[in-house]
């Protein structure tokens, strides 16, 4: 596969979905791996809103205008998936799974745990900007890492998965291995601290896992079609087996590769493969089209 990231500039795809006819388990008789999938509904929107906040923040400190082209660029596509996950989120409370009371944890982690601090001018106020620089660098390394998978779960094509959310899932990871550069870039960019990347990633990466398996655990309990839905690790293993989500193994693997020295997000995913999908993606050719 092809690592090689041509310099375009990066654009915000307008899509929308309609989601009629996508039922509850999207993954057909497999409510687990609809659940752990669907928790990206619930996570995105706050966290890339966030992300277009700090960003903006950011942007002053660039002195480099090709990489400020590659932020602004990365700041329309991520407001983009905010609102195409956001969407998502009234399909779910219509199926009667109101999402309400676990996205009002996830805004808290984003707008006062993570947001925006009464701090002097000067070295405390860039203090807490790098590291939040820093936090989505390692975040962006882990949706990379999920766009490039989703991208080859061709197990999810032939269990019959939803073909809406499917594209949904696909055009957003197609983006996140397009623009999978421009966080860490960013970061090198203004501080690039290895000490602050291994911190951050620590943080990152276990902020992730927690609010995951909470959010798996969320569905499953709240899920009206299942009398005693449980989320078990041992379902995430075998899922991961099967080719459904995954593997744990890859999941792990992927650490010692953020947190090398000579790391960088261009070893990650396919370029080619990720533009070539953006170009037959339903939900992109529409945004194309109506855009020309």
């Amino acid at each position: 596969m092809s690592n090689t990231q041509a310099r375009v500039p990066l654009k915000a795809r307008k899509v929308s979905f309609s989601w009629d006819g996508t039922p509850l388990h999207w993954v057909p008789e497999d409510p687990f791996t609809t659940h752990t999938i669907n928790v990206l509904h619930l996570l995105l929107p706050a966290g890339e809103r966030w992300f277009v906040h700090v960003y903006k923040q950011a942007l002053p400190h660039i002195r480099d205008e090709r990489l400020r082209e590659d932020v602004i660029g990365f700041i329309g596509q991520e407001a983009m998936h905010s609102q195409a996950h956001d969407e998502v989120l009234p399909h779910l409370r219509e199926q009667g799974l109101d999402p309400t009371p676990y996205t009002a944890q996830v805004d808290w982690f984003f707008e006062k745990l993570l947001g925006d601090r009464t701090l002097p001018p000067g070295r405390p106020r860039r203090w807490w900007l790098m590291e939040r620089v820093a936090l989505i660098a390692a975040i962006e390394h882990y949706t990379a890492f999920l766009g490039n998978w989703v991208l080859n779960a061709e197990e999810l094509d032939r269990r019959g998965a939803d073909p809406t959310m499917l594209d949904l899932l696909r055009w957003h990871g197609a983006e996140e291995v397009e623009h999978r550069s421009v966080a860490f870039e960013l970061f090198m960019h203004v501080d690039g601290s290895y000490r602050r990347r291994v911190r951050t990633w620590a943080t990152a990466f276990t902020a992730l896992v927690f609010l995951w398996q909470r959010g798996t655990r969320f569905f499953m309990e709240n899920d009206p079609t299942l009398v005693d839905g449980r989320a078990r690790l041992k379902d995430l293993y075998v899922r991961g087996r099967q080719g459904l989500l995954p593997t744990t193994g890859d999941m792990l693997r992927s650490i010692p590769r953020y947190l090398s020295r000579d790391y960088h997000p261009s070893q990650e995913g396919d370029t080619e493969q990720a533009v070539a999908y953006l170009a037959a993606s339903p939900a992109a050719t529409a945004a194309e089209k109506r855009a020309a």
